[in-house]
């Protein structure tokens, strides 16, 4: 009898304080609520410390977060922000879906950007704008797909490591980047600019950066379509599911893996063109602005949806254009919005575990134990 109880005792005691468990289903309400809650967390933690920092009032703080986004003469810039960040996400979706983890977006915009300046260079003072703009946006276009059929067949044949490979193609690219600055450039600014480039793709309808976007709100819906509605969308549906299963219905997967990375680095091209010349009109080792790497978590967080990674772009550039003009408005120092920043994707990402998983207390198990307990006798202690 004392052993029994013993052990009753020692159990209740190794019993942890929660656990957690699997999801079964979310609904779009309940993940629109998660995330809703982790951006306000977000955004008031962001403001204490601006508060402990500076003394200023909270509401000052979401009030230049907003003006920092949307406000005089920033609305254009943060929608040319947003379609830029998003056209880089779409690169790296239809991989991303496939199971093929290319992380080399960052390297294969910058390729696409280099060839697009590359034509501007020896070509602007020789030919008219519609056939240079063409020029440009095949070489872009070339260059990006160049640069990510390289780890997409060696992966195909030889099944080599596909993150390694497009990471280390990155730092290729900005080598390449920085010995055309040497030659194009002689001043040692490490910046080729409007002119040695010329002007690039000219204002569309004399609004500045609507030509980007509308290229980029119109690549959302094909490859939205491509993706969901098409034989390819489906052939790289059931490759990421199982190679095993699409070679058995007939799918040849190193064709599928090939085809699926020229896409992602025809489109990360297609950005490298509208960076170079349809915005800065300039190149260097920095162009992109790692929006290669935060496109890996605006697909990740979109799930894969053209549609859905629209919203996702927007929270990420709005937040992250809030949290520069913070530092800058409150006299901080540079780094400090990178702080912020950090503080904010964390947040977010951290939100996608309780969409994913459930953590259940046992503390109100325990006491429902206790409570049926008392007022149950121990039969065994009688006898």
């Amino acid at each position: 009898m004392e052993q029994t109880r013993s052990v009753r005792t020692e159990k209740k005691r190794s019993e942890p304080l929660f656990h957690i468990t699997k999801r079964s289903t979310v609904t779009l309400a309940q993940a629109i609520l998660i995330r809703a809650i982790a951006i306000l967390a977000a955004l008031l933690l962001c403001a204490l410390v601006t508060v402990v920092l500076t003394g200023d009032n909270p509401i000052s703080v979401f009030i230049t977060v907003y003006k920092g986004a949307f406000g005089t003469g920033r609305t254009l810039v943060t929608i040319h922000d947003i379609a830029i960040l998003l056209c880089v996400s779409l690169a790296v979706t239809p991989a991303f879906r496939m199971r093929f983890w290319n992380i080399g977006a960052e390297g294969q915009t910058l390729i696409g950007g280099l060839a697009t300046a590359l034509v501007m260079f020896f070509l602007h003072d020789t030919m008219p704008t519609l056939p240079l703009v063409l020029l440009m946006l095949a070489a872009g276009i070339a260059a990006g797909m160049l640069w990510g059929v390289i780890p997409a067949f060696f992966k195909a044949h030889w099944n080599t490591n596909e993150t390694l490979f497009t990471l280390m193609m990155n730092y290729v690219a900005i080598q390449l980047i920085e010995y055309f600055l040497k030659i194009g450039d002689k001043s040692g600014s490490n910046v080729v600019g409007p002119a040695l480039l010329g002007e690039g793709i000219p204002n569309l309808f004399g609004v500045q950066y609507l030509f980007n976007i509308l290229v980029v709100a119109l690549l959302t819906v094909v490859l939205y379509v491509y993706l969901n509605y098409s034989k390819h969308g489906y052939e790289i549906q059931v490759v990421g599911e199982s190679e095993n299963t699409a070679r058995y219905i007939g799918i040849d997967v190193k064709k599928v893996i090939i085809r699926t990375m020229l896409l992602s680095g025809a489109i990360c091209g297609l950005a490298g063109f509208l960076i170079v010349g349809g915005a800065s009109h300039s190149i260097n080792a920095s162009i992109v602005g790692g929006r290669g790497f935060t496109a890996i978590m605006v697909s990740w967080l979109g799930k894969f949806n053209p549609i859905t990674m629209i919203l996702t772009t927007l929270l990420l550039v709005f937040l992250g254009r809030g949290a520069d003009e913070i530092s800058t408005q409150f006299g901080l120092n540079s780094s400090f919005s990178n702080i912020l920043t950090g503080i904010i994707l964390f947040f977010i990402i951290g939100c996608e575990f309780f969409i994913r998983y459930q953590v259940h207390f046992n503390h109100s198990r325990r006491k429902d134990e206790r409570t049926k307990a008392k007022e149950t006798p121990n039969t065994t202690e009688d006898a």
